[in-house]
């Protein structure tokens, strides 16, 4: 009985050395997903017939979501990776209101294609522990302020103060100099959205597995220059929820090797909803077929509105939505891509 005990476990460990040589996906890639990104052997297997596969992840505080999702696209990672560079057209879709590109070094007029209503948000009425988007509180009384709701064009100047607190903020972020938004007072208690950030990426060991030095590189940007990395900012306006919201968002796209693109994505501001979040991007070569690559896409959130009463009911529905829009994008991009390949 030992003795058979033996051999099956001999033949299991031959079976599973066999599959991993075996596998469509690089060695290191395959790593990632089982350990990191909790794939299992049949998610696996589903990727590579070229399912799209998608689940939640692990958290590490109740506001926190997060999931992942890969599908395999008959289509090469450089045509990906020129799609993803045009950031603009490969995020336009019925979710994303309006979006444009900071130029480098940002400038006022990259916001002048946004557009902001009473419908957007309204000023009228914002204090420091209550307003309707979020903004420190020496913006909140810049507000209060500057803007007279007694003249006709008030709207049209509220919407011009906030452009300019935002690229005040973007510059800031860019440079690395004094003037970055640090903490919103919207609501109490206020939010800190870079502690956020780097609770983020210490539940997100992942981003350092995938591309050594990256982290560092989110959490002091632009302190520390990462080799042969692009970075660059955009804003959206996209409808999520009841209204829509506003937000910049940081880029930062590089090829680890000759098999595989690494880009993160990480939110310098948002005007509702989001207190912080930070995603991962993988493009990577299949390995029998040079011209077919994995997409893989994991995102980690935080949200003031998941903590609270009725929590786990607002997480079931919050989680079931992101792993649908998920798989959906996946699906969008594989279509996308395959389609402008013939």
């Amino acid at each position: 009985m030992l003795r058979a005990a033996l051999l099956a476990l001999a033949l299991g460990t031959a079976v599973l050395a066999a599959d991993r040589t075996t596998s469509d996906l690089q060695p290191d890639l395959h790593r990632l997903l089982v350990g990191d990104l909790k794939f299992s052997a049949g998610e696996i297997a589903d990727l590579e017939r070229g399912k799209v596969v998608r689940h939640t992840l692990p958290v590490a505080a109740v506001r926190e979501v997060a999931a992942v999702g890969g599908v395999r696209i008959q289509a090469s990672k450089e045509r990906f990776a020129a799609a993803y560079r045009d950031i603009v057209r490969f995020k336009r879709s019925s979710s994303v209101l309006e979006i444009g590109r900071f130029s480098n070094p940002p400038e006022l007029s990259d916001l002048d294609r946004l557009t902001i209503t009473p419908d957007d948000f309204d000023l009228r009425g914002c204090h420091v522990g209550d307003c309707e988007i979020r903004l420190p509180a020496d913006e909140i009384r810049r507000v209060e302020k500057e803007i007279d709701w007694k003249r006709p064009d008030a709207d049209a100047r509220a919407a011009a103060l906030f452009k300019q607190m935002l690229f005040d903020n973007v510059r800031a972020y860019t440079a690395g100099g004094p003037g970055r938004i640090r903490q919103y007072d919207d609501d109490t208690p206020p939010i800190m959205p870079d502690d956020d950030l780097h609770a983020l990426l210490k539940s997100s060991p992942y981003i350092g597995t995938a591309f050594p030095g990256l982290p560092a590189h989110l959490s002091s940007y632009p302190a520390e220059p990462l080799h042969g990395a692009e970075d660059f900012l955009y804003w959206s306006k996209e409808k999520f929820g009841f209204a829509p919201f506003i937000s910049v968002t940081h880029v930062t796209l590089a090829p680890e090797g000759p098999h595989q693109y690494v880009a993160t994505t990480r939110d310098v501001y948002s005007s509702r909803y989001i207190d912080a979040s930070l995603a991962l991007v993988i493009a990577s070569d299949s390995v029998a077929d040079r011209q077919a690559f994995y997409l893989f896409y994991v995102n980690r959130s935080r949200a003031s509105a998941l903590r609270g009463a009725f929590s786990r009911i607002r997480r079931s529905i919050v989680e079931r939505r992101v792993r649908g829009s998920l798989e959906e994008n996946l699906r969008a991009v594989k279509q996308r891509l395959e389609q402008s390949g013939n």
